[in-house]
């Protein structure tokens, strides 16, 4: 076992024998709870003084070692002195060190198995969708083009992080090198805006088709739904530029562990050791340039849509038009409820165990990929059809 060796080279130039202390530690090490790992964290910041950080901690084994106590911890890990602070210009790769769910590091695997049936029930689901939509010619329509969009969407997010979730849950790859961290912070993040965005798209085509039917297929032609596809994108890729490129300019220090399976990007610039006021600024900025103008223009047509249907005459008529926007709104509440709920427990749940935190963070990405194929496929008549012909005949050839 590696933290053997590790340890015993830190205890090596000590002044008096500590092969209590090394024992313990590898005890440690090895039953990973929080409080036994805080306690020896405290230890070995007592036997070594200031020297603890100068120790040789350079190789990535060691800095694993260093993750794996932290983790289940209540240490912070900028609460040792002296960090050395790493940056780009470095010979040595910066690599940085995602979490599983921290105190429960024994239970992950099993922990997993409910995070991987998410995982396939928004990859099948999704899919599914995407090609329901492609494959029948009575779905080419606005509404099951924005529709498509979102499944896409909602696919890319899963895909972004499926790889260190379940590598972190079922191999201990916790590893990530801070290039492979911010390309996964860029997709991860602009994704999320790209679903705002398309979650608008759908209120405005309902919008269209509630307050001015006769002009609906006019409106929204096959040449503006692709515009409005374009628009998203290229929204976000802007948005999200130069939050990377000042991402790329922080420097970090070496005991760089991540509080996720995944890069997020307050968590990635909360770890660095300079001036991080712009990339704050930049962050809220990209927040609300997209989610904080798509969520009050969402509520804004919903009024115009509400009114309007409130003027038919016939309450059947109402019935009608109300139930054609069923499915966009509950897609609307399962992205934004999941992303205030969020904020808050960040906020003010500082009592709440930090495997509160993870689990919830990791849940509410899954909560819009997961129910999203859902929610459509019972709510709405021709995609439920569409899938049940499609099922149907996958059957009859096998």
């Amino acid at each position: 076992m590696f933290g053997r060796d590790i340890l015993s080279d830190w205890f090596r130039d000590s002044s008096y024998d500590s092969s209590a202390l090394l024992n313990e530690g590898v005890g440690v090490i090895h039953a990973g709870s929080d409080r036994s790992c805080s306690d020896y964290l405290g230890k070995l910041l007592n036997h070594f003084g200031h020297q603890f950080p100068h120790k040789n901690i350079g190789d990535n084994n060691s800095i694993y070692l260093l993750c794996v106590l932290f983790n289940y911890s209540n240490i912070p890990v900028f609460s040792v002195p002296h960090m050395l602070p790493l940056n780009n210009s470095n010979a040595q790769p910066l690599n940085f060190f995602l979490t599983g769910i921290p105190g429960l590091r024994a239970a992950q695997v099993w922990i997993s198995i409910p995070f991987c049936l998410l995982y396939v029930i928004a990859l099948s689901g999704n899919s599914m969708i995407l090609f329901v939509v492609l494959r029948e010619r009575n779905l080419h329509e606005p509404m099951y083009y924005f529709l498509s969009m979102l499944s896409a969407t909602d696919l890319s997010l899963s895909l972004c992080t499926l790889s260190t979730t379940l590598g972190v849950f079922w191999f201990e790859a916790r590893e990530i090198t801070l290039n492979a961290c911010i390309a996964q912070m860029f997709f991860l993040h602009g994704f999320t805006f790209m679903e705002s965005g398309v979650l608008l798209a759908m209120a405005f085509d309902r919008f269209v088709a509630i307050c001015d039917p006769l002009r609906y297929t006019t409106i929204l032609t096959n040449a503006r739904i692709a515009q409005i596809g374009m628009s998203i994108l290229i929204r976000n890729t802007a948005v999200m530029l130069p939050v990377v490129l000042f991402v790329k300019k922080l420097s970090f220090c070496r005991a760089v562990v991540l509080s996720h399976s995944y890069c997020y990007h307050v968590d990635l610039i909360q770890l660095s050791c300079t001036d991080n006021r712009i990339n704050n600024i930049l962050g809220l900025f990209a927040i609300f340039s997209t989610t904080g103008f798509d969520c009050p223009c969402i509520l804004l047509s919903y009024v115009l849509i509400i009114r309007s249907v409130l003027s038919i005459a016939s309450s059947e008529g109402r019935q009608k038009a109300f139930n054609t926007c069923i499915s966009h709104i509950s897609a609307v509440a399962i992205f934004y409820i999941p992303l205030i709920s969020l904020s808050f427990v960040r906020r003010y749940g500082h009592s709440a165990p930090p495997f509160v935190h993870t689990v919830m963070a990791n849940v509410f990405l899954l909560i819009p990929p997961v129910l999203n194929p859902i929610i459509y496929s019972v709510k709405t008549k021709q995609i439920r059809k569409a899938i049940v012909k499609v099922l149907i005949q996958k059957q009859q050839q096998i």
